[in-house]
């Protein structure tokens, strides 16, 4: 059994958490907090009426149950929050008339968030509610994105670029952008200058990824204030220091980084002058027809790289190194090859208009060469199973099917196969249809989910697929 005082990590979704006030402010829900702090975030949401459902949370989702199991309150939210819950959805009805004291109490004492849920609220809504949330976020944080992309592109086209582009980093930060030496000195900045203790901060972080260093880009924390740093060519730095970080701050600074290496790079060479043109053309909302001639004919291969050391040669200097990995842009007849020290990812070949695909499969592939300690994987063909990894397909089937009997997996999908049709799975399964009406019943109360939810059915046949 997993150790509470260690709980299990997972890789955050690509859907910005929201805030327990938002969901709490959907008056249609008549959700109440009666404990924990107000002020947690939500990524996910789970539904579990297991007597210990700490194996099987990833942290930082809304747990929803009932009670069917609450033998001890105490121990129960101490597994919970151990787990690394964000809060504790418990509905009233049918199981228990009101919200058991006992379990208000140890919520308050671990500092777990408790929602209270009416009888007309459903689980599945609840969580319906969630997802609209997070895709307005994730809404809302691709549109701040965009709007500084074009920003940040028009400052580098004005007559003090390289002033311009911190000014409105700076501005759609909310903080100090400043451009620095390896050894810490401030060539160019903007914003509100920063308290001595933050400008001591900076400088040990200018030297992490200094032209000497390994670390392309390095974060760090100096009381309420975020300290970020990306190498430039030059040698150069870029570092910003913001009193929050919201998503999509490290895309908005990554692109400030590439056009301030355009920028102060050395003097150009014809072939890599065209190149920084089109990139630049690009950025400005150019369409890819417009850049291609002076990028130099396609399809290019998008390879994505992590490692240790100096960033592997890959034969093209369109290389974007201001990331957690390492992204280039090679021509697709050039072979890309492994590097000792180094996972690599490579994508289809793609045309302009097809890149953001393209990278996309370079970061699938570079996680499927991660996983299996591969120094080079290549994107797959398409389909849904070749987006998932097989052995990470399969065990997480066997923890989400854990709880079912091989009769209750059988008839489950035969069910699901047959489009939740009662007499035609009993025919198909030799059996009355109120048995299959009993079995379903009794599976979707051991997962604890909803099965007239589609995206519940969709989970729980692709996991009885791998079974």
């Amino acid at each position: 059994m997993p150790d509470p005082a260690t709980p299990p990590t997972s890789p955050i979704p690509p859907t910005p958490p929201i805030a327990l006030a938002a969901l709490l402010a959907r008056a249609d829900l008549g959700l109440r907090q009666i404990a924990g702090p107000p002020d947690a975030s939500i990524r996910w949401v789970h539904t579990s009426e297991m007597a210990d459902p700490y194996p099987y949370l990833l942290g930082g989702e809304l747990l929803m149950t009932a009670g069917v199991q609450l033998a001890d309150p105490e121990w129960y939210v101490s597994r919970v929050a151990a787990a690394g819950a964000a809060a504790l959805g418990f509905g009233v009805a049918p199981v228990y008339d009101e919200v058991p004291a006992a379990l208000v109490e140890a919520c308050a004492r671990h500092g777990l968030p408790l929602l209270e849920v009416p009888p007309q609220t459903t689980f599945s809504g609840v969580a319906r509610a969630v997802w609209l949330l997070m895709a307005r976020a994730r809404e809302d944080e691709l549109r701040r994105v965009s709007e500084a992309q074009r920003a940040l592109a028009t400052a580098a086209s004005r007559r003090d670029p390289v002033g311009a582009v911190l000014r409105v980093l700076a501005g759609r930060l909310g903080g100090w952008a400043g451009l620095l030496t390896p050894d810490g000195v401030v060539l160019d900045s903007a914003g509100r200058e920063p308290a001595h203790s933050v400008e001591v901060g900076v400088g040990r972080l200018v030297r992490v990824v200094a032209p000497s260093a390994d670390a392309l880009t390095a974060t760090d924390t100096v009381g309420d204030t975020h300290l970020a740093a990306y190498a430039l060519a030059g040698p150069r730095v870029l570092a910003v220091a913001t009193p929050h970080r919201a998503p999509g701050d490290h895309t908005i600074a990554g692109v400030a980084a590439v056009l301030l290496t355009l920028l102060t790079a050395e003097r150009q060479g014809a072939g890599e002058a065209a190149r920084s043109a089109a990139l630049v053309r690009l950025l400005l909302g150019g369409a890819p027809e417009e850049a291609e001639p002076l990028l130099g004919e396609g399809p290019w291969v998008v390879v994505h790289a992590r490692g240790q050391g100096a960033p592997p040669d890959l034969g093209t200097p369109l290389v974007d190194a201001g990331g957690p990995s390492v992204r280039a842009l090679v021509p697709a007849d050039r072979e890309v090859t492994p590097h000792p020290g180094w996972a690599l990812g490579a994508s289809a070949p793609a045309g302009l208009d097809g890149l953001a695909v393209a990278d996309t499969q370079a970061a699938r592939a570079l996680e499927r060469a991660e996983a299996t300690r591969a120094t080079l994987t290549r994107h797959r063909p398409a389909g849904f199973d070749a987006l998932m990894n097989p052995e990470e397909a399969a065990a997480y089937a066997h923890e989400l099917l854990a709880p079912l009997t091989d009769p209750l997996r059988t008839t489950l999908r035969t069910w699901l196969s047959l489009h939740g049709s009662w007499d035609r799975s009993a025919v198909a399964l030799g059996m009355h249809r109120n048995t299959v009406r009993q079995r379903i019943g009794r599976a979707a109360a051991l997962l604890g989910v909803d099965l007239d939810d589609m995206d519940v059915r969709t989970e729980l046949w692709l996991a009885l697929r791998q079974s």
